[in-house]
């Protein structure tokens, strides 16, 4: 991906201030089936919550949204994108497990320290419709490596895409370091760039472009960017995202299915993490308390993303594994969702969770 400030996407939750459309569509005989539709950098969860779709326009003012039934999947519904052929795409829409920018899914497996990544560690897999006609985009993985287990921010480690298919001229950022390469039995061109926001970027894009994988094993290709030098075996795999970068339209591109993986012996590796808020709704000028449990005596690190700027406490849990940790709301905006994000750590074993509250009024 060509390297940008890539925006926090914003919760679906905020209805009122975001734009973001429920439809209920006419109800079969069984139930009726609700569309949510997403705009600008919105976000939601999916799939009963085991992963997060973004529209995640950056790079674009131009009208553009996806929308999703709720399933693991979601089509651009439309796109007036409409970038010059040379630089960066408007948007990636995409669906993911993991964390994003500090936004974690629950229960994820991740993260996963690249040492411990063996083959069948993690595995997805992604079905797609692609449109032709005039529109310009990828079909690409989007794979993020920290140099820690977890960040509230931009990824400090490597960029890892996996081009399955492009329509139009565009290739990766970079350069071309090698060419019909077999990794994992499939054929690969791979791409490095240095971002100028300071993570590396390697980019395969598979010989024979495809609308799907099955049970993609993404060991091989860790492997292989760890043997080039582009990722240290001591780095976190912390997100596993797959989408489409749009450089002009992009209507009707579509992710039928999407799943991802991780062993159940690498999230036995990870410590437990579970997070609830006293209360959702504090009044103005009032305290919350982020409840957390976990392992005994482990440290928990705790950010609130408030509007005006992020507030980060620590504690360590006591010896049955809880702690409490508050926050004061009176410089919060009411009607604004607080999503707060959580890190959990015992000696060399971490894990991550997340929970949310909204301020009222006073």
């Amino acid at each position: 991906m060509t390297p940008f400030n890539r925006a926090l996407v914003l919760p679906a939750a905020l209805l009122l201030a975001g734009g973001i459309v429920a439809v209920s569509l006419p109800a079969s005989s069984r139930a009726a089936t609700t569309t949510t539709t997403l705009c600008n950098s919105q976000s939601a969860p999916v799939g009963g919550g085991a992963y997060t779709i973004g529209n995640n326009e950056w790079g674009s003012g131009d009208p553009e949204c996806i929308t999703t039934d709720g399933s693991a999947g979601f089509r651009v519904a439309n796109s007036s994108i409409a970038k010059t052929r040379v630089g960066a795409p408007g948007g990636y829409p995409a669906i993911y497990k993991g964390c994003h920018w500090g936004a974690c899914t629950p229960g994820s497996g991740l993260p996963v320290k690249v040492s411990n990544i063996h083959a069948g560690t993690v595995t997805t897999s992604w079905s797609t419709s692609q449109p032709g006609g005039s529109n310009v985009y990828n079909v690409a993985y989007d794979i993020w490596f920290n140099q820690t287990p977890t960040t509230s921010g931009a990824p400090n480690g490597t960029e890892l895409m996996i081009w399955l298919n492009h329509h139009g001229p565009k290739h990766p950022y970079g350069h071309k370091v090698a060419s019909t390469v077999r990794i994992g039995g499939r054929g690969y061109n791979v791409w490095f760039g240095r971002a100028r926001q300071g993570w590396n970027t390697v980019s395969y894009t598979m010989t024979t472009g495809t609308a799907s994988v099955r049970k993609l094993d993404l060991h091989a290709l860790v492997a292989d960017a760890v043997s080039r030098g582009y990722i240290s075996r001591s780095w976190y795999l912390i997100g596993v995202e797959a989408g489409f970068e749009l450089w002009q339209g992009g209507a009707g591109l579509a992710t039928k299915s999407f799943s991802v993986n991780v062993d159940a012996g690498t999230r036995s590796r990870h410590l437990a993490c579970h997070a609830v808020m006293s209360q959702r709704h504090p009044a103005g000028h009032s305290t919350t308390d982020v409840v957390v449990r976990t392992a005994g005596h482990a440290e928990v690190t705790t950010v609130a993303h408030f509007k005006t700027g992020n507030r980060s406490r620590k504690l360590r849990a006591t010896v049955h594994g809880r702690v409490v940790i508050p926050y004061c709301v009176h410089a919060a905006l009411p009607g604004y969702r607080v999503r707060v994000s959580v890190t959990v750590r015992r000696g060399s074993r971490s894990g991550t969770c997340s929970t949310w509250f909204t301020p009222r009024a006073a």
